[in-house]
């Protein structure tokens, strides 16, 4: 079984974790017996070092964000039974279960159009398009994002008086079209992408009622103008490439 792959070494990594204070001195360690020890760095694929830890990374933090939803499903199912209450309205999920009532975040303040009167000669095609945010990105009254040259973050804020759980979301991702909102209503944003997304590293998690994309680039030399193509661009002349996130 793949669990049992997965724990066969459980007793000996332990031993070595507690013998570091804290995370960083152990990833230390790893990485540098990777260097002392083997040539990863430097052999045939060092080129490819960087995206398989990336890989690995992304692959235990998915399943882990699954295990955690799993967890809090069955827990709830698991607490005893409330004492009986007098009938009330009250807000119900998609898919039944009883709301708690959770306020609507507040929208980020939204990007502003680039100032014409200050574009440079060569630049009348930024006409109309908008100053970039703080990572290279824009807010939009439905959703935001940022940018690096190989990533973007999207975060889509969720209509909904009461706490969401990832079974109340509809998320499609595909390699050049994104659908994201709740089940059984229409989609915060749908349509078709600024450019293509590598699907298989694809991964969303929900924070404070909030959909958060990660999304990785197929083309890693482009700025987007946007997540969806229609959406006002924002003006890629505009980046300060040292303002990009780091995922």
């Amino acid at each position: 079984m793949v669990v049992a792959a997965e724990e066969k070494f459980d007793s000996m990594l332990l031993h070595i974790a507690q013998q570091h204070d804290g995370i960083q001195p152990l990833f230390d360690t790893f990485f540098g017996f990777l260097r002392r020890k083997t040539d990863f760095y430097t052999g045939a694929q060092k080129s490819q070092a960087e995206s398989l830890v990336m890989k690995a990374f992304k692959n235990h933090l998915n399943i882990a964000l699954k295990e955690k939803a799993a967890k809090e499903e069955t827990d709830k199912f698991d607490k005893p039974m409330p004492q009986a209450e007098p009938a009330t309205i009250e807000e119900i999920t998609t898919d039944g279960a009883k709301a708690n009532p959770v306020p609507i975040p507040e929208p980020e303040e939204l990007s502003k159009p680039v100032d014409e009167s200050k574009l440079e000669e060569g630049e009348e095609s930024e006409k109309g398009k908008l100053v970039p945010n703080n990572c290279n990105g824009a807010n939009y009254p439905h959703y935001s994002f940022t940018q690096t040259l190989e990533e973007l973050e999207v975060r889509v804020p969720l209509k909904a008086n009461f706490k969401v759980k990832s079974r109340d979301c509809k998320v499609d991702i595909r390699e050049k079209f994104l659908s994201v909102g709740l089940k059984n209503q229409n989609p915060v944003i749908c349509g078709e992408t600024y450019a293509k997304i590598l699907t298989d590293e694809a991964m969303w998690h929900l924070d404070d009622n909030s959909i958060v994309l990660t999304l990785e680039k197929f083309n890693k030399v482009e700025w987007w103008g946007t997540v969806i193509k229609g959406d006002q661009e924002i003006s890629t002349k505009k980046v300060q490439p040292e303002n990009s996130k780091t995922f």
